[in-house]
């Protein structure tokens, strides 16, 4: 089993930045990928960034620029540094950890507003 807890979330204006942060714990695995999805309201939930533990990211091509994703392999935690953010940004924010020995887990979500 693998909790994940987010914090970060608020309301920003546009061009305002936020930093999301996420913790595992549980039964972690050395090996895992961490990262971010969102949900915007009638939109489909979207990838947004990832990191596995060898440091390699992936990242959507609408953040890619503004948002950086990063880790502490130390704290099990997972970062996303958003930056000039959009109001097309406001979405549900929702942390993830996987392996192939555990599956997927998700966080419970966090919002992120950005105001035009």
């Amino acid at each position: 089993q693998v909790q994940l807890v987010e914090s970060g979330g608020g309301l920003v204006q546009n061009g305002g930045a936020l930093r999301l942060s996420c913790a595992a714990s549980g039964r972690i695995f050395s090996f895992n990928t961490m990262g971010w999805y969102r949900q915007a309201p009638g939109r489909q939930r979207e990838l947004v960034a990832t990191i596995n533990s060898g440091g390699g990211t992936r990242y959507a091509d609408s953040v890619k620029g503004r948002f950086t994703v990063s880790r502490d392999n130390a704290k099990n935690t997972v970062y996303l540094q958003m930056n000039s953010l959009k109001p097309e940004d406001t979405a549900v924010y929702y942390c993830t950890y996987s392996s192939g020995t555990t599956g997927t887990y998700w966080g419970q979500g966090t919002q992120v507003t950005v105001s035009s």
